[in-house]
């Protein structure tokens, strides 16, 4: 069973830093693609960043020169650092990724459970 772990949420005050992290169940499931989404209240669910299996990345004009995606292939795990964050930015950040499954040789996409960000004014 292929679960996304993520942690890193909480309060902090606008102007400081947050790093999440989404890490696969087991070593054995490969993130391959993997995406940040958040969701405000009353909002719908948007695309805050998105890296490729080679590292590219994407990001909402939102976020961009503030929060950075990164990966560590070797502990299977996607990162949101999240710098100079403001009021606006306090939302549920939800991690998708396409998980490679070895016992059925294929992929496909997982959510983690979703972590809560507020920034405090």
């Amino acid at each position: 069973q292929v679960q996304l772990v993520e942690s890193g949420g909480g309060l902090v005050q606008a102007g400081g830093s947050l790093r999440l992290s989404c890490a696969a169940s087991s070593i054995i499931f490969s993130i391959n693609a993997g995406r940040w989404y958040r969701q405000a209240p009353g909002k719908q669910r948007e695309l805050v960043a998105a890296i490729t299996s080679g590292g590219s990345t994407n990001y909402a004009d939102s976020v961009k020169g503030r929060f950075t995606i990164s990966r560590d292939n070797a502990k299977n795990t996607v990162y949101l650092q999240m710098n100079s964050l403001k009021p606006e930015d306090t939302a549920v950040y939800y991690c998708n990724a396409e998980v490679y499954h070895p016992v059925y040789r294929n992929t496909y996409s997982y959510w983690g459970q979703g972590t809560q960000v507020t920034v405090s004014s």
